[in-house]
């Protein structure tokens, strides 16, 4: 069974599982589990593995349009080396204080493979879901795409500082806070921007168009691609890049860019049904969870 099959098969058994958090009561839980072969790139250290393992799952809680208020892992790996693991420690515990969270802990274990599971609660009244997209709203994004398709490709040049660096995201929490009153639905970018799109979609039973020459790509896009097609690859599929994608009332949309601290594009439109990009339609693809 494929990644999309296993979830449609999970959102049937547990239809409160379709959104990027569970809601119970007012409380938001996220918890994401990576591992070395498909989220550790060699070159990557410690320090970034704990901030983008739990930084993950604060992007969860941010796509709701929540507070982050802890954060929890499992570190698993083939040795306890203290240095290693005290940078974990340090990566999560900065990721976390940047969205005014705690890291608190978690567990040990050991395994053939260094693997992480991150668990973060939150909280809001308002959660912002995947379901209630409108046709006739815009569709946009925060921030810019393809930074970790180009990080990618900077940690098989060696060029691990930089990659590093770029991997060090910042989850949009408070982005999310500030979109939460406004937004119509939300979701973050984690599987890509034309996954998200799919997602968003099926969710809200309605459509996308979106122009390519009003994605946000970041500037490592452009310095990292060497031919356009790779732009667009990065751009759109890679994903990981953990930004919002959310749609909105046009006549919401400077109110919302006066309340955002980051960057606000427009990217499209939503329709009634499809999913298109320049009057093509944009395949469903993008990053997956497997070997």
């Amino acid at each position: 069974m494929e990644e999309d099959e296993a979830l449609a098969a999970i959102y049937e058994w547990l239809p409160k599982a379709g959104d990027d958090a569970a809601v119970v009561d007012e409380l938001i839980f996220a918890t994401d589990m990576l591992h070395e072969r498909t989220d550790f790139p060699e070159g990557m250290t410690r320090y970034t593995a704990g901030w983008r393992a739990v930084g993950a799952s604060l992007s969860d809680i941010a796509a709701m349009g929540a507070e982050a208020t802890a954060a929890i892992a499992v570190y698993a790996a083939p040795q306890f080396e203290p240095d290693e693991l005290h940078s974990f420690i340090e990566g999560a515990r900065d990721v976390c204080e940047l969205t005014d969270s705690q890291y608190v802990g978690g567990d040990l274990d050991q395994h053939e493979e260094l693997t992480v599971v991150s668990s973060v609660i939150g909280y809001t009244d308002t959660p912002i879901l995947r379901s209630t997209a409108s046709p006739g709203d815009a569709v946009a994004v925060t921030g810019t795409l393809g930074r970790t398709g180009a990080a990618l490709r900077l940690f098989e040049q060696g060029a691990h500082e930089q990659a590093n660096a770029l991997f060090q995201f910042e989850p949009r929490v408070t982005a999310g806070q500030a979109l939460a009153p406004y937004a119509s639905a939300m979701m973050d970018s984690s599987d890509g921007l034309a996954r998200s799109l799919h997602q968003l979609a099926d969710a809200s039973d309605c459509g996308f168009v979106i122009k390519w020459d009003q994605i946000p790509l970041d500037n490592t896009v452009r310095e990292t691609a060497i031919i356009d097609a790779e732009e667009r690859e990065l751009g759109l599929y890679t994903g990981e890049d953990f930004e919002l994608v959310f749609t909105i009332p046009h006549d919401q949309i400077d109110t919302v860019r006066d309340a955002c601290s980051v960057p606000i594009t427009i990217i499209g439109d939503v329709t009634d049904h499809g999913v298109m990009i320049d009057d093509q339609p944009l395949p469903n693809r993008g990053f997956t969870h497997g070997y």
